[in-house]
C-alpha cells in the first residue's frame, strides 16, 4: 500500500524540529506500508523551484522549496500561486518516483487537507486527516477567516477519518462544527530509547522534573515557580530540574531570581537532546506539568515510558491517561491544588509501581501507533 503524507509542518533544512511528530507518524506506519512525504516550503532564499529527495529510515521525503514575492502587497497571492505550482511539480515527481498513492494522510490543516481533498476529487484517492494544532482550543484560539473555515469544514467532512492526538482536541474541533462520522484518537510516537531500562543514580534530594519549550502562555512555568517557592518555605528535601529553552527562557530565569528561589532548589539546565531528556527522566522521581493548554503533551507519555509518575494540569492527554496508578491531575491554573499534590507526591512517589507505569506507555510505541494507522488505511480502502 502506497501512502502519501502532506503536512503544514515537517522537519526541513532550516528547522530540524518543526513537525517532528509528523515524521515519527510516517516512520511508525512505514513498518506496515510504503510511505512518502511531500512537503512544500516557501523559501525566501530561492528564486526557482527546488526539489530535494531524501530518505529517513524507510520514509521517502520529497521537499519542494518554492520562491515567493517578498513585497507585502503580492506576498499572499504569490505564496498561494507558488504553493499550488509546488504541489503540481512535487506530486508529478512523487508519482514518477514513488508511484500513485492508494491513500493520503493530511497532517495539520488547512492547506495540507486541501491538497488531499483535491486528489480525492480529481483522482478518487481517499484521505484521512490527522490534526495536532492547538488553534482550535479556547485558550489559544486562532481558527479564523471565512475561507479557512469553509475549506477546513469541507476537508474534515469528506475525509475517510479524522484522527486527533487528544480527546480534548477532538472535542474542540467538534464544537467548531469540524465533524467527521469516523472520528478517532491517535497517539504521538515516542523514540524507542525511552523504553530502554537505565541504571538509576542516587541523588541527595528528591528530584522533580519539568521539560518545557518556555512558552509562558502555554506552559505556565511561572505558576510552577510560585508553587516551588511556597514549597521551599516548608521543606528543603527536594530540587526542581527545568529542561529546555525558548522565547521566554530569560524572563523565566529572571522571575525565578526575583522570587529569591535558592539555586540548590531550582536548576535550569537549558536545551537538551531527546536522549538527554530521557536520561533526566530516568534520574528523576516524578514529572510536573502545569500547562494552560496542550493538544497532547508528549512529555507525559515520555515520563510514563521511563516509569515516572506525573502531576499535570487537566490538559492534552492528561485526563485520558493519568489515574491513581501513575500520578494525579490538578485544575488548570490552580496553584493551591498544585502545591498540595506536589507536597503529597514528594512523600509518596516511591509507592508508585514504575514497571507498571512503563508498561502502560507501550501504546505510544512506533509499533502500536503504526499498526493503528495502517488499520485505518485498510478500512479506508475497504470502504471505497
Amino acid at each position: 500500500m502506497n501512502v502519501l503524507f502532506f503536512s503544514a509542518w515537517y522537519p526541513h533544512r532550516y528547522d530540524a524540529m518543526s513537525g517532528l511528530f509528523v515524521r515519527k507518524h510516517a516512520m511508525a506506519v512505514s513498518a506496515f506500508c510504503d510511505v512518502c512525504v511531500l512537503y512544500l516550503f516557501a523559501d525566501e532564499n530561492v528564486s526557482n523551484f527546488e526539489i530535494v529527495e531524501q530518505q529517513t529510515e524507510k520514509v521517502k521525503e520529497i521537499y519542494v522549496y518554492y520562491p515567493f514575492n517578498k513585497n507585502k502587497v503580492f506576498l499572499r497571492i504569490s505564496k498561494a500561486v507558488n504553493y499550488w505550482r509546488a504541489f503540481r511539480k512535487g506530486y508529478e515527481y512523487v508519482t514518477k518516483n514513488f508511484g500513485k498513492p492508494d491513500v493520503c494522510q493530511a497532517n495539520v490543516l488547512t492547506r495540507s487537507g486541501a491538497l488531499a481533498y483535491w486528489l480525492k476529487l480529481s483522482q478518487k484517492i481517499p484521505y484521512i486527516v490527522v490534526e495536532h494544532w492547538s488553534r482550535y482550543l479556547p485558550q489559544n484560539f486562532s481558527y479564523n477567516g471565512f475561507l479557512r473555515k469553509t475549506i477546513t469544514k469541507k476537508v474534515v467532512k469528506n475525509a475517510s477519518a479524522l484522527l486527533t492526538v487528544s480527546q480534548i482536541l477532538d472535542n474542540a474541533m467538534f464544537n467548531l462544527d469540524l465533524q467527521n462520522s469516523n472520528s478517532l484518537r491517535i497517539n504521538n510516537v515516542l523514540d524507542d530509547f525511552f523504553f530502554l531500562p537505565q541504571e538509576i543514580c542516587k541523588h541527595s534530594r528528591k528530584r522533580i522534573l519539568h521539560v518545557s519549550c518556555f512558552d509562558e502562555k502555554a506552559k505556565n512555568i511561572t505558576g510552577i515557580l510560585r508553587v516551588i517557592k511556597r514549597l521551599s518555605e516548608t521543606r528543603n528535601d527536594f530540587e526542581l530540574i527545568i529542561v529546555g529553552t525558548g522565547i521566554d527562557f530569560e524572563d523565566t530565569v529572571k522571575y525565578a531570581k526575583m522570587l529569591n528561589l535558592p539555586d540548590d532548589i531550582v536548576r535550569f539546565v537549558g536545551e537538551q537532546t531527546p536522549q538527554q531528556v530521557c536520561d533526566w527522566m530516568h534520574q528523576s522521581d516524578f514529572f510536573l506539568m502545569f500547562s494552560n493548554y496542550e493538544t497532547a503533551g508528549v512529555v507525559i507519555s515520555e515520563s510514563f515510558a521511563c516509569g515516572l509518575p506525573v502531576i499535570s494540569s487537566a490538559v492534552g492527554i492528561a485526563p485520558e491517561v493519568i489515574n491513581d496508578t501513575n500520578g494525579c491531575i490538578v485544575p488548570i491554573k490552580d496553584e493551591i491544588a498544585l502545591f498540595e499534590k506536589t507536597n503529597w507526591m514528594l512523600d509518596n512517589f516511591a509507592n508508585f509501581n514504575k514497571l507498571r507505569i512503563a508498561k502502560s506507555a507501550k501504546q505510544f510505541s512506533f509499533e502500536e501507533v503504526g499498526k493503528k494507522l495502517s488499520e485505518v488505511y485498510k478500512q479506508t480502502l475497504h470502504q471505497q
